[in-house]
């Protein structure tokens, strides 16, 4: 079926004439490739960057075909401005690097990035409805951060606010198993899709549009691309906080929303031992260099209390990210040991705080939100403070 459709696909395309109406997508080689799973479709179309804009009526002809397809249910259509296969189109748009990192590399270097650079909008548009958007990150995958971000998620809901999660790992997507959610996001108006929900919290991820083995074969911009509309292109309603839960590491995804978002402020996430914490540093200066303010590193896996005896076992070390904390003048946020229950939880998709919401390890949660909140309070209230002020004389 899926094949048929991308025939399908492929032949609607080839009626759709590219920019400045010459040939069509098609033949012009400007589709990446397309992907197709359970009713829906995506793919990009390759365009100068320069006119990524003034080619959104091509964008939107290109979905709206792909739609009318038999057994097509949803499309994701982005434009890129990434280079083709044996064509000479536009390079690729990156992020503009800031001071630092212009300065850590060699002159000549320096030169061509400072010329090709894009300026940076002054202010970075917010989500309509959304008071506050922080992000949970990591340096490296397998230190827990998506089991932190539901846990935290429901922590601060816990804590009496409106919560909202958005799953921006577009590569390997937990939400919809750690809140249990199964479903695909409904239409509200145009192209604004409806969050799912989860124990009360509202939540986005790539994984409602694929099946859960299917793999995410994507270029950069595409990803870029599809988490721009889950964020933006979501109706969100009333939140107090929306909760990101980042891709590990430092790359494009990750740089894009930092640069692009209004965050709060960032949570990152580490296991106590030397590895992790090599790699949690980068990510705590990525946010630094981009003026993302950090409320705080949370020690994961930080000890393993055994069930039948409850004797304490430091098996990834224990500490560590604490000092790594007070080393850098970043506020340690608290200690998550590495119980049983709250693997078991976030495999069956019951996170203990909501299956077990006054037990020890909830408890843990909730104080970690307690933290966050009162970091990102201060944080907002810094940022206004240090706003100039306007004196009518």
């Amino acid at each position: 079926m899926s094949e048929e459709i991308k025939k399908a696909v492929l032949e609607r395309l080839s009626k759709v004439k590219g920019p400045d109406l010459e040939g069509d997508l098609v033949s012009l080689g400007l589709l990446s490739e397309i992907f197709v799973s359970d009713g829906r479709v995506a793919f990009s179309i390759t365009v100068p960057a320069d006119r990524a804009q003034a080619l959104e009526p091509l964008r939107q002809a290109a979905e709206k075909v792909v739609k009318e397809i038999p057994g097509v249910e949803t499309a994701m259509v982005a434009l890129t401005a990434e280079e083709a296969a044996g064509s000479s189109g536009a390079a690729p748009v990156r992020p503009a690097p800031s001071k630092a990192q212009v300065g850590s590399v060699p002159p000549p270097m320096q030169a061509r990035a400072q010329q090709q650079a894009p300026e940076q909008p002054a202010q970075k548009p917010g989500v309509p409805g959304v008071k506050h958007i922080i992000a949970v990150a990591s340096g490296k995958g397998g230190v827990g951060k998506s089991t932190t971000t539901a846990n935290l998620a429901l922590a601060l809901q816990a804590n009496g606010l409106k919560v909202g999660v958005l799953d921006a790992d577009i590569y390997g997507p937990s939400v919809p198993r750690l809140f249990r959610v199964t479903g695909r996001p409904e239409p509200v108006s145009g192209r604004i899709l409806k969050p799912l929900e989860g124990y009360g919290v509202k939540v986005m991820s790539m994984g409602f549009m694929v099946e859960e083995d299917t793999p995410m074969i994507w270029r950069g911009p595409m990803v870029i691309s599809a988490l721009t509309q889950m964020l933006r292109e979501v109706a969100w309603g009333d939140l107090d906080v929306l909760v990101v839960d980042m891709p590990p590491g430092t790359g494009d995804a990750q740089l894009t929303m930092a640069q692009q978002v209004p965050l709060a402020g960032a949570v990152v996430v580490s296991t106590p031992q030397d590895l992790a914490l090599i790699d949690a540093r980068k990510g705590l200066n990525m946010f630094k260099r981009v003026d993302v303010p950090l409320l705080g590193i949370v020690e994961n896996m930080s000890y393993f209390l055994a069930p039948d005896t409850g004797k304490r076992y430091d098996i990834f070390g224990h500490g560590g990210a604490k000092s790594e904390a007070e080393r850098l003048g970043v506020p340690f946020l608290g200690e998550v040991p590495l119980t049983m229950d709250v693997r078991e939880t976030s495999d069956a998709g019951t996170p203990v705080v909501a299956s077990n919401p006054d037990g020890v390890q909830a408890k843990v949660y909730k104080d970690i939100a307690a933290r966050v909140e009162a970091h990102m309070t201060a944080a907002m209230q810094n940022a206004a403070d240090e706003a100039p002020a306007i004196i009518f004389e």
